[in-house]
């Protein structure tokens, strides 16, 4: 069980506080709801049952695992799926289970086709673009807050990792 003040990642909604935990009666039955408060853009509440076993709420990496999925990252290889339809639903996948190998992996085949798509003089699919968006902001905002880094600094940082690894 997670305590006041724990800060986690909560499924799609991203980087949370949890301000309160409360007994909720609902019937004839109570249960026990971790009151979380997303760290990034949003200005909501979310009532999370603390006993719910769908509920996609998990502890933040901790530094040692951001500086592993930085160093893997050049591996990190995604296949491009020519059928729309069947990408959107591997994307909403990938999006809902929150992978890190996975949605760096997804960050890297999006941004590819993006430049072969533009460079090509095409438009990028707008479903592809925001997929990449959501994928990019799961994964920044949680190295970002392990990192202790702002959200704008997460790429150069990992950028500046990557390049030191390889003159080494």
């Amino acid at each position: 069980m997670y305590a006041v003040n724990d800060t986690v990642m909560y499924g799609q909604s991203g980087i949370c506080k949890i301000t309160e935990i409360y007994d909720k009666k609902f019937g004839r039955e109570t249960h026990k709801y971790y009151v979380l408060r997303p760290l990034f853009g949003e200005n909501t509440v979310i009532y999370c049952p603390v006993d719910s076993e769908k509920v996609r709420i998990r502890k933040l990496l901790s530094t040692e695992d951001v500086l592993a999925l930085i160093r893997e990252m050049p591996a990190q290889q995604g296949e491009w799926i020519e059928n729309d339809n069947l990408r959107k639903e591997q994307q909403a996948e990938i999006l809902r289970r929150g992978d890190h190998k996975e949605l760096i992996a997804l960050i890297k085949t999006l941004y590819r086709k993006r430049t072969e798509t533009e460079n090509s003089g095409r438009r990028f699919h707008r479903a592809d673009a925001e997929a990449m968006v959501q994928a990019e902001q799961m994964l920044y905002q949680e190295f970002a807050q392990v990192l202790d880094i702002a959200p704008d600094e997460v790429v150069p940082f990992i950028i500046g990792k990557i390049e030191k690894t390889a003159k080494q």
